[in-house]
C-alpha cells in the first residue's frame, strides 16, 4: 500500500459513516416506530442522543487525542462506531436503541476529532489542499447522499440495515489506518480538562432531557423542573471550572468579544433552525403522504443538493465577502425558507409543498455554512483559533440536539390540540401522540371503515400539517432573528487566510492543536466540502492554550 493517499481514504470514509449515520435515520423512522413500538419521545430521543453527546465530547475528545495519540483514538472511535452499530442492528427495544445511539456518538466524537490533525500530520503544501478537498467533498456527498442511501437500505433490506452497513466500513478504515496512518500527538504537558468536559455533558444532556421531558408531562412535572435546574447548575460549575484551570476546554473569554460570541449564538441557532424541522417533514411524508422511504429519502435531496452546489459554486467569491455579512444574509434565507413553508404547506398539500423553501434554506445554508468558521476565527486570537473552530462545531450539534427537543415539543403540542380539538374524546391524548410519532395509519386502520375513518384521514393530515407549520414558524423567526443579530454585530472585511508555520508546513510540530475539528459538520457539511483552499488554510492555524 504506498500510494500517499491511502490515509486520506482511511480518513474520509470514517467521516462518511459518522456524517451520514444523521441524515440516514430520517427516513428509517417510521419503519423504527413500528418494528420497535417506539414512542414520539422516543423517536426524539433516537435522532438526538447521538448529535447530544457528539457536541457533549468534541472538544474533550481534541484534547484527548493529543494526549494519547491521535491515530490511536481514531482507531478506539472506529471500533466504538462499529460495535454500537451492531447493537443498535440489533436492538430489541426503544430504549436499547437509543443507548446504543447514544455510544455511536461518543465513538463519532473521537473520530471527527481526530480527521483534521491526522490530515494535517499526513500531508503539506498542495497535497494538503487536495487532501481537505477531497475531505471536504465526500462530507458534503454524505449530506445529501443520507435520507436517499436510508432510503434504499429501508425499503429494500430493513431498517437494521441502516446500522449494520458500518461493520464493514469500518472494518476497511481500521485496516487502511493500521497500515498506512502515522501516530501523532500533542505537545508535552497537554492534558484533558475532564472536570470541564463531564460539567458540559451534564449540563448539555439535563437541558435535553428537561425540554423533551416537559413536552410529554408538562411543564409542572418535577422530575422536567429538576432536569432544568439542574443543567443551570452543572452550567454555573462549567463557569467556575473553566475559569480556573490552565488548559480549559473552552476559554471563556473568548465570549466577552461580542462577535465570537454572536457568531457561537448563530452556530447554535442555524443548526436549531435549518434541520431539526426534517425529522418531522420525514414522517409527514411516509405516515400521512404514503411515500415509500426512498421517495421521502429524494424528497429532503432539494436542501442537501441546494447547499453543495452553492458551497461548491460560489466558495470562493464567499470567501472574498465580508464573513458577518455572508452569515448574516444565509441565515436571513434560511428563515424566509422556514417560513416559505408556512405560506405554501396545508391539509392538502404534497411533498412539493416543501421544495421551494428547501431550495431557499439549502441556498442560505450553502452561504453559511463555509463562511461560519472563518468568520469565528478572525473573531478570536490567532493562538486561540483552534479553539474556536472546534466550538463552532460544538455549537452547531448542541443547536442540532436543542432544536429536536424545543421543535418536538411544539409540534406534539400543536398535534394533541388540533386532535382533541377537531376530535375530542377519551382517548384523543394516546392518538395524537400516535400520529406524532409516526403511527398515523395505525391509527387509521383502527376506526371502521366508511365515513368515520375518511374525517379522521382529515383529522391527522390538519393534525401533522399545523404542527409542521407551527415548528417551520419558530425556525424561520429564529433564523431572522439570528440574521440580523450577526448582522448587526459582526463587522469587518473578508479574513485573509492565517499564515501556516514556517517549519515544513508542519504547524503541528510547534502547535499540535492545530488540527481541532473544522468547519465540516453533519447535515450541513454540503456546503463545508467546497473550497479546499479556505478549509486548508484555517486547518493551518496553530492553537495554543
Amino acid at each position: 500500500m504506498r500510494s500517499k493517499w491511502w490515509p486520506l481514504a482511511a480518513i474520509t470514509l470514517g467521516n462518511f459513516m459518522l456524517l451520514v449515520d444523521v441524515t440516514i435515520v430520517n427516513t428509517a423512522l417510521p419503519q423504527i416506530a413500528r418494528g420497535l413500538d417506539a414512542s414520539f419521545t422516543s423517536l426524539q430521543w433516537v435522532m438526538d442522543i447521538y448529535a447530544l453527546a457528539l457536541a457533549a465530547l468534541l472538544m474533550a475528545a481534541g484534547s484527548a487525542a493529543d494526549l494519547f495519540g491521535r491515530r490511536r483514538l481514531y482507531l478506539a472511535g472506529l471500533a466504538v462506531f462499529a460495535l454500537s452499530s451492531l447493537a443498535c442492528g440489533l436492538a430489541s427495544d426503544a430504549d436499547v436503541l437509543i443507548a446504543a445511539r447514544a455510544v455511536q456518538g461518543a465513538g463519532a466524537a473521537a473520530m471527527f476529532a481526530t480527521n483534521t490533525p491526522l490530515l494535517m500530520a499526513v500531508y503539506a503544501g498542495r497535497d494538503r489542499a487536495v487532501a481537505f478537498g477531497v475531505w471536504g467533498g465526500t462530507s458534503g456527498a454524505a449530506a445529501a447522499m443520507g435520507p436517499v442511501l436510508g432510503g434504499l437500505l429501508t425499503e429494500y433490506a430493513d431498517w437494521r440495515w441502516i446500522f449494520l452497513v458500518n461493520l464493514p466500513l469500518t472494518a476497511i478504515a481500521m485496516w487502511i489506518t493500521v497500515r498506512t496512518v502515522p501516530e501523532s500527538r500533542g505537545a508535552p504537558g497537554s492534558r484533558v480538562d475532564w472536570p470541564g468536559a463531564v460539567l458540559f455533558t451534564l449540563c448539555a444532556g439535563a437541558l435535553t432531557y428537561g425540554l423533551i421531558r416537559g413536552g410529554e408531562e408538562g411543564w409542572t412535572d418535577p422530575v422536567a423542573r429538576t432536569a432544568l435546574l439542574g443543567s443551570a447548575v452543572a452550567l454555573v460549575a462549567f463557569v467556575l471550572a473553566e475559569r480556573r484551570t490552565r488548559q480549559p476546554l473552552l476559554d471563556l473569554r473568548l465570549l466577552r468579544r461580542p462577535s465570537f460570541a454572536v457568531l457561537m449564538a448563530a452556530a447554535l441557532l442555524l443548526q436549531a433552525a435549518a434541520f431539526p424541522y426534517l425529522m418531522y417533514a420525514g414522517l409527514w411524508f411516509q405516515s400521512v403522504l404514503g411515500l415509500s422511504p426512498v421517495q421521502a429519502g429524494l424528497a429532503c435531496l432539494p436542501l442537501g443538493v441546494t447547499s453543495m452546489l452553492v458551497g461548491a459554486v460560489g466558495g470562493r467569491v464567499l470567501g472574498r465577502l465580508a464573513p458577518g455579512r455572508t452569515v448574516g444574509c444565509g441565515l436571513l434565507l434560511v428563515g424566509a425558507g422556514a417560513l416559505t413553508h408556512v405560506l405554501l404547506l396545508d391539509s392538502g398539500s404534497d411533498w412539493t409543498a416543501l421544495a421551494p423553501g428547501l431550495v431557499l434554506t439549502g441556498i442560505g445554508t450553502g452561504c453559511a455554512m463555509p463562511v461560519l468558521v472563518q468568520a469565528a476565527l478572525g473573531s478570536a486570537p490567532p493562538e486561540r483559533a483552534g479553539m474556536a473552530s472546534g466550538a463552532v462545531n460544538t455549537f452547531r450539534q448542541l443547536g442540532y440536539a436543542l432544536g429536536i427537543a424545543v421543535l418536538g415539543t411544539v409540534f406534539a403540542s400543536r398535534v394533541r390540540d388540533v386532535v382533541q380539538d377537531k376530535a375530542p374524546g377519551d382517548h384523543t391524548g394516546e392518538a395524537a401522540e400516535a400520529i406524532s410519532g409516526g403511527h398515523a395509519q395505525s391509527v387509521l386502520h383502527a376506526a371502521e371503515p366508511g365515513p368515520a375513518r375518511h374525517a379522521l384521514e382529515s383529522v391527522v393530515r390538519d393534525a401533522f400539517a399545523a404542527g409542521l407549520d407551527r415548528i417551520c414558524l419558530y425556525a424561520g423567526v429564529t433564523a431572522l432573528a439570528a440574521g440580523v443579530l450577526v448582522l448587526a454585530v459582526v463587522r469587518g472585511g473578508p479574513q485573509p487566510a492565517r499564515p501556516a508555520a514556517p517549519r515544513n508546513d508542519r504547524p503541528e510540530a510547534d502547535h499540535p492543536q492545530a488540527g481541532r475539528p473544522q468547519a465540516v459538520t453533519p447535515q450541513t457539511v454540503g456546503a463545508q466540502a467546497v473550497s479546499a483552499q479556505t478549509v486548508g488554510a484555517q486547518a493551518v492555524s496553530p492553537r495554543a492554550r
